[in-house]
């Protein structure tokens, strides 16, 4: 990203809020006098448009702490923008939040009150981190961020962490700061704080725990024993839609402001937090600024998976096939909005209502959501990866159907099958692994970043039948199961004939029919 100052428009600071044009909200707290206690690890748009809006929530309450400021640290070149952009600014930047309906607002978000770019300021970042007021660490470093391979093995070799082991008094990565700062909290008797992962990755705080205690135990058991003893790790389910920020479209949105906002954020009107409270050295007061507070986040994040995850999976490869290049505007399509809608009620199936989130309303949601034109998500970003999201995202709920209808069958077969729109799901993704062109005639690149070696083999034989033997990917049931089989193979050929929307046609009118 290069952020481009434009004099004619108004500037924003700290000094210069109360200049801003009158439809942006400002911060009416007052930031001189908020410190920071949480430590946030990169400061990407996710967690400006996220975390650090509960934050500035929790800062706006009656009375609220002010000791529960956040600090921002980048440890990676990519970081350095946003660096700039921020201290240039005072940490401020503005939210811009667009609903389905064409509703939008903007807002300065005033949480982050410094930031420290961690390569050659090692120490620093040490020195802060091991500082008693500093009683959270959360981080986004995303799901490969972790280290932890296909069978949740720590990766030891990867170079930052061999790095970070030989030389601990400079590490460079998350680990060797977080674990070296502990180690230095609790040699000086200081109380750890609670490591907070906010990636949008089941078990979260699960596969922080894990990462982190791996590198302690390689450098000092000891500390890796205490870690795990006092140091609290909350899982978390998080949600909320935030593109990408183009240079168009920030330019667009300081047009429309009238603000020279070196790094705005866009994002949906929705925003969701689920949190276990489990902190070992306090936390603001996150259930008053909208957090949904629990003992378990399994069962949100089960149905966030089977629901949200899920559907974009399922809409990603037949719309993409299809020419779609959009997700609204292939949601906004009657052929897939009903493929969708029809697919969350097989998924929903298997899911309750919980406290606070009620499925048909949250089924509602989630299509309203996807087909927000002001967020214009791109098919190829759901696209991605599809090697690993199956197996997590779709899987789950083709295993309970295929199980079902082996032990009770419901008698509906053909397009009308309980399971015929991941049938055809899994026909989308092995024409498109194999195709390279879509449709209309248009190349694409396949990108497998993290399950290519299982993919590979798939491609390089012939028979649709592989996909379905792929253990890692579909499960030991789905290629077993004769009428799927039969199903996915007719979906296979109906797909090469006759194109994606013969094809989806017949499934949607089969499942109106058997309603």
């Amino acid at each position: 990203h290069v952020f481009v100052v434009c004099s004619s428009m108004t500037s924003l600071s700290g000094s210069n809020l109360t200049n801003l044009p009158s439809h942006i909200t400002i911060p009416s707290y007052d930031r001189s006098k908020v410190v920071p206690g949480i430590a946030h690890i990169g400061v990407g748009a996710f967690h400006r448009a996220h975390q650090a809006v509960y934050v500035d929530r929790c800062l706006h309450l009656p009375g609220h702490d002010a000791s529960w400021g956040i600090v921002g640290i980048g440890l990676l070149p990519f970081d350095v923008p946003v660096r700039d952009a921020l201290l240039a600014q005072d940490g401020l930047y503005s939210l811009n939040e667009k609903g389905p309906d064409g509703a939008k607002s903007s807002r300065i978000i005033g949480s982050i009150v410094d930031y420290i770019y961690a390569p050659g300021n090692s120490k620093a970042v040490l020195s802060r981190l091991s500082d008693p007021s500093i009683k959270i660490v959360s981080m986004t470093i995303t799901e490969g961020g972790y280290l932890l391979d296909t069978k949740g093995h720590f990766t030891l070799g990867h170079p930052a962490v061999v790095h970070d082991l030989q030389h601990p008094e400079e590490p460079t990565s998350v680990f060797g700061f977080v674990v070296g700062a502990l180690d230095m909290r609790r040699k000086a008797n200081i109380a750890p704080f609670t490591v907070m992962s906010c990636d949008n990755v089941r078990h979260n705080g699960n596969m922080a725990k894990k990462a982190f205690l791996a590198f302690a135990n390689a450098r000092d058991s000891s500390l890796a024993q205490w870690i795990e003893a006092n140091v609290s790790f909350p899982n978390s389910m998080v949600d909320r839609i935030t593109p990408a920020m183009t240079p168009s479209t920030r330019d667009q949105l300081n047009s429309e402001n009238g603000l020279n906002d070196l790094a705005p954020v866009i994002c949906e009107d929705f925003i969701q937090w689920v949190l276990e409270h489990d902190f070992c050295n306090g936390a603001p007061s996150w259930g008053d600024a909208g957090v949904m507070i629990t003992t378990d986040v399994s069962p949100y994040e089960e149905a966030k998976i089977r629901l949200l995850n899920a559907s974009h999976s399922m809409l990603s490869y037949p719309a993409f096939l299809s020419g779609q290049r959009r997700v609204d505007s292939a949601v906004h399509d009657p052929l897939f909005y009903k493929y969708l809608s029809d697919f969350l009620d097989d998924a929903g199936a298997w899911l309750k209502d919980l406290p606070g989130m009620q499925l048909s309303a949250y089924k509602k949601k989630l299509l309203e959501r996807f087909g927000n034109p002001a967020i214009a998500d791109q098919l190829a970003r759901l696209c991605l990866d599809g090697g690993s999201k199956i197996p997590g995202f779709i899987l789950p709920t083709l295993t309970s159907v295929l199980q079902k209808e082996k032990e009770t069958p419901s008698g509906r077969t053909g397009h009308a099958a309980p399971y015929s729109r991941m049938a055809f799901l899994l026909a989308s993704y092995n024409i498109y692994i194999r195709s390279k062109v879509d449709e209309q005639g248009q190349a694409y690149d396949l990108n497998e970043p993290n399950a290519l070696h299982i993919i590979q083999p798939i491609i390089a034989n012939n028979d649709p039948l592989a996909l379905l033997h792929c253990h890692d990917i579909v499960g030991p049931l789905t290629g077993t199961f004769a009428p799927f089989v039969d199903l996915y193979l007719e979906y296979v050929s109906n797909i090469s004939k006759n194109g994606v929307r013969a094809t989806l046609e017949a499934i949607n009118t089969a499942s109106s029919s058997s309603k």
